[in-house]
């Protein structure tokens, strides 16, 4: 099918060829969603609901770790989609190397570091003692086998910056399958517990992996991949570096803002630990068009001005986000309709249901805000301006989303709920959304990320 053919987005509709784009990556991040989902689904039904509570809790300080991923995987993208609108050839094999040597390094870095501080932190959170030791050992795992899922989610951000977003979906299919087969087999048959579905996860992120990089090892018409190419020189790592950065520090400051709101997670006990993890997993799949449109606009915006159309990057930004809130605005409804069915997925604990879904509809609003901030905080990354983003990122979640959420819930403190009122944590998130989408919507027009266009192309000029 075209759709799922490599996509050259400076040529043809905006929205079209950004849309075409999206849809082979928002199915794969389905699929990555489905890893997490899986996990689960399987230890809540087979194990019980503290095993899906542990699952959950163990989140936050793994998002902590991978930031480094997120950052090279942003700044890949950005300098080979500039590279490939620009037809240079061996820049591109150069910013190749460079990402892969990057990720071995940040691998073994987490590999070490990873367990040596999962269960002091999860101490520090107050994880309740019912789930301590399964938050630990599934932590430790997944360190431990972090080289697979670093080196798909690097070589996937190669491939979408070619404008091959397709490649990158089979192999996460075929992973999917692997990461569910072993989650029944390990939970159900061998009953190895919460540590079953982590190494499921290790070994399914391997097989993606492996896949990943045989494809970007054969893309000779585009880039041939040489061993000298690994050590580029200064300048490619030091641009990678500088346009990765913000966007891995934006994701540790999310992620730290999350460790610390966990804690005030895991002061209403299990059964909202549980009903948290169950709704994070269906915002999950809810936020995946965001996150793909948001990943689509950054290589249009990138190839696009590597090719020198700044024109049509104003005008798929405009169109691209409209249709976005569009697409945003009927998942949700969808949401609303059928998520009570969605929620009996997980567990079959009525009052957990019950508790799920109360949460998951004050934050449906958001969705659409979120929508805004993905769109255009991509088409700011993909000009070269990953610092604007990361500053709303801060903002919003140093001074804004944690004093909410703590603040909220003391004002909720009744002699009937001395632990305060637990949905005020998701009203705190939802107008958290909502103040970054405006943010983000004024600091896109005010047109400064202009300046920072072809930055790649001159870093590496010079």
């Amino acid at each position: 099918m075209s759709m799922f053919r490599t996509v050259d987005m400076r040529e043809g509709d905006p929205v079209s060829q950004i849309v075409r784009f999206a849809i082979p990556m928002l199915l794969g991040n389905v699929a990555q969603q489905l890893y997490n989902t899986v996990d689960s689904i399987i230890v809540g039904r087979f194990v019980g609901d503290n095993a899906l509570a542990a699952v959950g809790s163990a989140g936050p300080i793994l998002n902590l770790m991978i930031v480094l991923f997120i950052g090279i995987s942003v700044g890949a993208s950005i300098m080979v989609s500039q590279f490939f609108g620009a037809q240079k050839r061996e820049d591109l094999a150069k910013a190749v190397g460079a990402c892969i040597t990057v990720t071995g390094a940040a691998s073994v870095l987490i590999m070490i570091v990873g367990p040596l501080i999962a269960g002091p932190l999860l101490r520090l959170l107050n994880t309740p003692e019912s789930i301590i030791g399964w938050c630990e050992e599934y932590l430790t795992i997944i360190f431990l086998g972090v080289l697979g899922g670093g080196y798909y989610n690097i070589l996937s951000g190669v491939m979408r910056g070619l404008g091959d977003s397709a490649s990158a979906l089979r192999f996460l299919l075929v992973s999917t399958v692997v990461n569910t087969v072993l989650d029944y087999v390990f939970v159900a048959k061998f009953g190895m517990g919460v540590p079953g579905v982590a190494w499921a996860t290790v070994i399914a992120q391997l097989v993606s992996a492996i896949l990943a990089l045989y494809k970007v090892m054969r893309l000779k018409d585009v880039f041939e991949l040489k061993l000298h190419h690994l050590l580029p020189g200064r300048r490619y790592f030091g641009t990678l570096i500088r346009l990765g950065l913000p966007s891995g520090v934006t994701q540790a400051i999310f992620s730290m803002s999350m460790i610390v709101v966990q804690s005030l997670t895991n002061s209403f006990g299990e059964m909202f630990i549980a009903a948290n993890v169950i709704v994070m997993r269906i915002d999950g799949f809810v936020m995946m068009p965001a996150f793909s449109l948001g990943t689509a606009m950054t290589t249009f915006a990138g190839q696009n001005i590597g090719a020198g159309l700044m024109d049509r990057v104003v005008k798929g930004a405009r169109n691209g986000t409209l249709a976005a809130m569009g697409i945003s605005a009927v998942i949700t409804a969808l949401i609303l309709l059928f998520g009570r069915g969605l929620m009996g997925v997980f567990t079959t604990t009525q009052e957990l249901i019950d508790l799920s879904f109360r949460m998951m509809k004050i934050l449906a609003p958001g969705y659409i805000a979120m929508e805004v901030t993905q769109c255009l905080s991509g088409i700011m990354r993909g000009a070269g301006d990953t610092v604007t983003p990361m500053w709303i990122s801060i903002f919003n979640t140093i001074l804004v989303r944690v004093p909410l959420a703590y603040g909220l819930v003391a004002l909720s403190k009744t002699p009937e709920l001395p632990q305060g009122n637990c949905a005020m944590m998701y009203v705190s998130l939802l107008i958290t959304w909502i103040i970054g989408a405006a943010l983000t919507y004024i600091l896109y027009r005010t047109g400064r990320w202009k300046r920072k266009a072809a930055v790649v192309l001159e870093a590496t000029e010079n």
